[in-house]
Formats: C-alpha cells, sequence, structure tokens
C-alpha cells in the first residue's frame, strides 16, 4: 500500500475526530434574544445531524458527521443549562441584558449590551456578563466612575434593551 493511502486516511480519521466545543464553567445566563438564538442554532445542529446520517455522509464525509455531532452536543448542552434572565426593570442600576452608556476620559463615548457569553458579540455592540467591562460596570449607576481597561471611564446612560 502506498504511504499516500495511510498518510490521506490518517488525515481523514484525524479530521473525524474533533475536539469538543468548550463549555464555560460561568452560569449560563442568557436574555430572551439569547435563549431563542440558541433554540435556533440547536434546531440546526439537529437538521445537520439528521441529514449527515440520512445523506450517507458518514461514509463519504466523515468531517462532516463528526462537526454535526460536536454541535449537536454543544447546544444541547448550552441549552439544557441556560438560565432566562428576564428584563430588568429598574434601570437606576446596571443589569444583565441592558445596555450601558459610558464616556471615557478622552471624551469617546461608548455602549455595550451586557448579555450571556454565547450572545456577547463586541463588533455588535453586546460583551459578556463575565468581561472585564461587565464585571467593571454592573452594579453601577448613572453618574458612578469604574476603572476599564486601567482607565476611568463615567456611566452616562443605562438603557432597557
Amino acid at each position: 500500500m502506498s504511504v499516500a493511502f495511510t498518510k490521506e486516511s490518517d488525515h481523514e480519521a484525524e479530521a473525524a475526530n474533533l475536539p469538543d466545543r468548550p463549555i464555560s464553567p460561568h452560569a449560563n445566563l442568557v436574555t430572551p434574544e439569547g435563549l431563542a438564538a440558541l433554540d435556533t442554532a440547536l434546531a440546526q445542529a439537529r437538521a445537520a445531524y439528521s441529514a449527515a446520517q440520512a445523506g450517507g455522509e458518514v461514509q463519504a464525509d466523515r468531517t462532516a458527521m463528526a462537526r454535526a455531532t460536536r454541535d449537536l452536543r454543544y447546544y444541547s448542552a448550552r441549552r439544557g443549562s441556560a438560565q432566562l434572565v428576564e428584563p430588568a426593570t429598574d434601570n437606576d442600576t446596571l443589569q444583565f441584558g441592558q445596555t450601558v452608556s459610558f464616556e471615557r476620559e478622552d471624551g469617546r463615548r461608548q455602549s455595550f449590551r451586557i448579555v450571556g457569553e454565547d450572545e456577547a458579540d463586541p463588533a455588535k455592540g453586546s460583551v459578556s456578563y463575565v468581561s472585564p467591562l461587565a464585571k467593571a460596570l454592573l452594579g453601577k449607576c448613572v453618574g458612578d466612575e469604574a476603572l476599564v481597561a486601567g482607565a476611568e471611564v463615567e456611566i452616562v446612560a443605562i438603557i432597557q434593551a
């Protein structure tokens, strides 16, 4: 047997044994939108798994089945551990699910919504509640100052999402 065939086969076997996606040790807090996104992702993972089984992809493309299985395990675990946090009714202190606007020492203003880990996307204006930014600001009120990335910021608004 050619060495080339052995390496290709070994490479396929390695690709099919994908490591599990890491699951955070923190509580899986979610907003109503985050819970809906988890439900959608779980449904997509189930569909991908079913398609991989039904389409015969198990033999033709073991990596597709491995990916589908890994994603199904991950989203099943995340959905199972999800703890829905209802929107806060108090806008006086920053809480999970709310948007905070703050001003930096140089005059720049930034706004971020504090959300669960799976729904955090800083580029789209949301950060995880376990991020250093959120930890520094949660529980603060408008007018309060906090240390963020080594610099003082002042909270200028708290907005219900």
